[in-house]
Parts: C-alpha cells; structure tokens; sequence
C-alpha cells in the first residue's frame, strides 16, 4: 500500500488528481459482483418469466450506461474515452449470478472506477427488476478482479 492518498492536498482538502504529465496507455480493468437470491428466482431468470421481462439483457444493458456515466457519480473522478465495455452475467447454480464488467481506454487514468460501478449497477439491476418476488436477495463481493496499464502495471485477483 503506498504511504499518501492521491485525493487530498497537503492541507486536507479533496482535489481531483492532475493526470495532465501521465503518459497516455491503453488501459483495462475488469471488476465483479454476485447477487444472491432464492432458487426460484434463479430459475425464473433462466426460465425468462420475470414480471418485467429479459432481467441479464436489462442489466447487461444498465451496466454499460453506468460505466459511461461513471465520472457524474464519483466526484473525483475523471471523465474516461470509454473504448469498450463489457458485461457478462452467468447463472451459478443454485442461488446466484455472477457479474463481470470489462472496461477499456486508452488515456490518462485507469478505468478501475468505472468497471466497479458497471459491476455494481448491473448486479442492482438485477436486484430491482427481481424484488418482487424475492426481497431478501443481496448483492455481494464487489471487487476489482484484473487492471492493466499504467505506471502501476497489472493487478490481478479473484
């Protein structure tokens, strides 16, 4: 862990970080989340007979909108030239899905915040369109799984 955050100036206050000397590099990250619920709920998904319609379509959908729109919702955060996002959401047998959000740039600054939050918003998507029938899911484990590029090199764990 290195020794100063990034975010604060000398006396404390919140700055956005000056990325303006940072070489441009093509930038990944992949980011991941669970939401867990009832089996039948897992099954109806499958089945496609949710009230609301195509839940993993409708959340693959809502986590790219959110990895766009990424820099309106962490206040230091950059805006990025998103390259590419993907989303992938797999049924785990018996009482999940799994969420995994890819994000790549070419700039400044990784994409770290932005496949968290595409992560994030498709797994609380999944959760709205199948609270109807099943209030005590959760959304879990959200964690960033691979970044590459950068001063800062490749991080990867699972």
């Amino acid at each position: 862990m290195s020794g100063s955050f990034s975010h604060f100036d000398a006396a404390g206050n919140a700055v956005m970080v000056d990325v303006s000397e940072k070489p441009i590099t093509a930038r990944t990250a992949t980011a991941r989340a669970r939401v867990r619920m009832q089996p039948e709920t897992l099954a109806m998904i499958q089945a496609g007979t949710a009230k609301k319609g195509d839940v993993l379509g409708v959340a693959r959908l809502a986590g790219i909108m959110a990895a766009k729109r990424t820099a309106e919702l962490i206040p230091l955060c950059h805006p990025l030239p998103i390259s590419a996002v993907e989303i992938a959401l797999e049924p785990a047998s018996p009482d999940a899905v799994e969420i995994i959000a890819t994000v790549r740039t070419t700039a400044q600054t990784g994409v770290e915040m932005e496949a968290l939050t595409a992560a994030a918003i498709a797994a609380l998507t999944v959760y709205d369109m199948c609270k109807s029938v099943d209030r005590a899911m959760r959304v879990e484990d959200i964690r960033i799984t691979h970044k590459s590029g950068g001063k800062s090199g490749t991080f990867t764990q699972e």
